[in-house]
């Protein structure tokens, strides 16, 4: 586990909260094992990870916080947003394929699984963060609530605990251990489908390069991604940040 303390002011995350639990097409309403891998790469060396938000789902249209597994399907819009981000990354190299266990990053991944021609292997350690007792709660209040715990991991606070929840540690651990299992799988160009809260805040606890002005200038949207280099033990570097797709 490699994690980086960062300062992240009230303002920066304010407006990260604000463009991440959004209802419009551009910004989501959460913050934001099966089959076998068939990667070529090596069990313990470097892997080019791509970590991609699910499209627009039910959920983003609530207006509430909804991270219960399996969770509410893509709307209309979310799965021709699915087929637009299987277009844009039609041209990748990926070996492997996976998705948290949340039907919303299935759903998204399905398009792009078919043109690569892979299987979809369910990871749960990819999963939403948990909201505990915000659960439901309008996602407006996101930041006096379920994001006060996650913006203090940035500030170096893992022992912060969501109400009802999970902390910083068990978060970040639970990334990790997935990520370890991707590459035993020897997968080493993995898409790995997942959630807003839980790409950011990733990314940035472990990157040796994140920049956390990006999560008030430019957070992950739905069908956005964040590519990074490394490997669990060695840890990560930030390469490609998208936040703004255009998908429709």
């Amino acid at each position: 586990m490699r994690i980086r303390s960062l300062r992240v002011s009230l303002a920066v995350a304010a407006t990260a909260v604000a463009a991440t639990t959004a209802t419009t097409g551009v910004a989501a309403a959460d913050i934001d094992l099966g089959n076998s891998g068939s990667g070529s790469g090596s069990s313990s060396g470097e892997m080019v990870i791509t970590l991609v938000r699910h499209t627009e789902s039910a959920g983003n249209a609530s207006g509430l916080i909804d991270t219960k597994v399996p969770g509410p399907d893509l709307t209309a819009r979310g799965r021709t947003q699915a087929d637009n981000v299987a277009l844009q990354l039609a041209d990748k190299d990926y070996d492997c394929a996976f998705a948290s266990n949340m039907v919303r990053t299935e759903q998204t991944a399905a398009p792009t699984v078919a043109k690569h021609g892979l299987n979809l292997n369910i990871q749960p350690g990819f999963r939403e963060i948990e909201a505990g007792q915000y659960e439901g709660t309008p996602e407006a209040e996101a930041m006096s609530g379920y994001l006060q715990a996650p913006i203090k991991w940035l500030s170096g606070d893992l022992t912060a605990r969501i109400p009802g929840s999970i902390d910083g540690k068990e978060f970040d651990g639970r990334v990790d251990q997935a990520l370890v299992e991707v590459q035993r799988r020897s997968c080493a160009k993995p898409v790995i489908f997942s959630h807003a809260a839980t790409i950011m805040f990733w990314s940035m606890l472990n990157a040796d390069n994140a920049d956390p002005n990006k999560l008030g200038t430019d957070p992950i949207r739905n069908g956005g991604r964040v590519v990074l280099k490394g490997s669990p033990k060695k840890g990560w570097t930030i390469v490609e940040w998208v936040g703004r797709p255009d998908i429709g």
